[in-house]
């Protein structure tokens, strides 16, 4: 597996993309006036005290206060009261908490009103960022992420990422976790922290300690609201979150952004610093790396699949549904259930990736192709497990019902990223599919054509002149790139009666 992030930089605001094995996967967007990412730190002021909710609106300087429940308050947060008491008097320097005495837990089935009141100062954390009308969804329950462990303040836990599948590398880690512990504060070991020595888990747990210090000290000459811990920029929260050993290649076209993302890797990653390139071609970096194709082919409505199958997204108010369909693919299969599973399988792997790239949250229904095999539609659960394991998203799995319909739930902490991939229509008003889309439609029919069993030759594409100049415009034209792909040279047909998205494709079956 190949691992690239792509980082396209301008005046405004920084893009990144994912990929994997040369298709996109993930696509993040760092505005400079986006001042409430998740995992920053603020320093708030308590507003309204909710009893019949439970839980109290808080000043976190964005035009919607910030919402935090009774239960996203921490068994601790009366520690964490007295501990900002303290500290905000500019006298008690002894954050390492060392020799700070804690207050007991507070009831998990208490009321609000018993720990908070209006106009108290607080730190706490955005969980959530504002989406839509609602402001940030916050906790004071705080944690400091860094590359192998997440330093938990107020705390006595240790814990292991559950996707450390070995039990014997489970008790190891926390071993480790537990010699270097600092007294007052949890630790919880990630994913990636498997198979690290002591030495390594010390120094980033160091790290972390030194941002919790420098956070501790701001709090006496901050005033309220005010952020007071920033999250990592996204190109080293992404770095620190997935670097791993199939990262074959960086790319940024800025010259700022290469030198800062390789100071980061000489901390987290050394053996890596040298996949970090500088994009000077001509040839925006997006389009050179078929970023741009694969965003305006990802993000419409229907997303087409191979071997014909495509998939139809929906959005609703309350919730996302996805309906699979097999398109007319050529059937090789023995049979039309052998078919479904083929293609519900195709579908799983394309839905993991659509729900990575859009950053879709909540609830999501998925129609999958009926199967009446319960060890078929168990196959499509695992696999479906299998290829959301790489979402980093906090998310949960239903198994398929006998109606093919399975469940996901995926947690939304950011605003779902939607992009335009329509044009307007040439022909009439209102809009179309950009031609990109069209062209992921006919390498769609024409992969179904050449790899049949049946001999098809003579193959004509009949579409708008419009369309026919875009795929035969160059000596390096995409009709041309079609001929060196699938050994078959494509006749395109210009027709003035068609309607912009209108086309047809006719050939000759060989006889056998």
């Amino acid at each position: 597996m190949k691992t690239e992030l792509i980082i396209r930089s301008n005046s405004s605001d920084i893009d990144f993309a994912l990929l994997r094995d040369g298709k996109l996967i993930e696509l993040n967007k760092e505005t400079n006036d986006n001042k409430f990412s998740v995992g920053d730190i603020f320093l708030a002021k308590i507003g309204k005290v909710m009893t019949g909710l439970n839980a109290a609106f808080v000043n976190v300087g964005y035009p919607k206060d910030g919402f935090l429940h009774y239960h996203d308050l921490g068994p601790q947060v009366q520690s964490l009261n007295k501990f900002i008491k303290k500290v905000s008097t500019g006298k008690f320097k002894e954050f390492t908490l060392k020799n700070f005495r804690f207050e007991e837990d507070i009831d998990k089935d208490g009321g609000i009103k018993d720990v908070l009141k209006s106009g108290q100062n607080l730190l706490v954390q955005i969980v959530k960022e504002p989406i839509s009308t609602k402001g940030p969804r916050i906790s004071s329950e705080l944690s400091i992420a860094g590359r192998y462990l997440v330093l938990v303040p107020f705390s006595n836990r240790i814990s292991v990422s559950q996707k450390i599948a070995d039990s014997k590398e489970k008790e190891r880690l926390k071993r480790l976790a537990k010699s270097i512990k600092p007294k007052g504060f949890g630790l919880i070991l990630r994913t990636v922290a498997e198979g690290k020595k002591v030495a390594e888990l010390d120094k980033d747990l160091q790290n972390s300690l030194d941002r919790w210090k420098n956070m501790c000290k701001r709090i006496p000459n901050s005033n309220t609201p005010t952020k007071i811990l920033s999250e990592l920029n996204r190109a080293s929260s992404i770095l620190r979150d997935v670097m791993n050993d199939s990262f074959t290649s960086i790319v940024t076209n800025d010259e700022a952004l290469v030198q800062e993302i390789k100071e980061y890797l000489r901390e987290i990653f050394p053996a890596k610093e040298n996949i970090v390139k500088l994009h000077k071609s001509q040839v925006p970096i997006f389009e050179k790396y078929g970023i741009e194709r694969q965003i305006k082919t990802s993000f419409g409505k229907t997303v087409s699949m191979s071997k014909g199958a495509y998939l139809v997204i929906e959005h609703t108010e309350a919730l996302h549904v996805i309906d699979v369909n097999s398109g007319n693919r050529s059937n090789k299969a023995l049979s039309q259930e052998e078919t479904a599973l083929e293609v519900n399988l195709i579908a799983a792997s394309e839905i993991a990736r659509q729900l990575q790239l859009r950053d879709m949250g909540g609830i999501i229904v998925v129609d999958f192709i009926d199967m009446k095999s319960s060890e078929n539609r168990q196959k499509l659960y695992q696999h479906l497990k299998e290829v959301m394991s790489l979402d980093r998203t906090k998310h949960k799995i239903l198994p398929p019902s006998k109606f093919g319909l399975v469940q996901i739930t995926r947690q939304r902490v950011r605003p779902e990223l939607h992009i335009k991939t329509r044009e307007p229509n040439p022909n009439k008003n209102g809009e179309v599919e950009a031609p990109i889309v069209l062209l992921d439609k006919f390498e769609s029919e024409l992969e179904r054509l050449v790899n049949s069993k049946n001999n098809y030759k003579d193959i004509t594409l009949n579409v708008h002149p419009f369309v026919a100049g875009y795929l035969t415009n160059g000596f390096n034209s995409i009709r041309f790139q079609w001929f060196l792909r699938y050994k078959k040279w494509i006749k395109i047909l210009p027709r003035d009666a068609y309607l912009y998205l209108q086309y047809k494709f006719s050939y000759t079956k060989i006889k056998k």
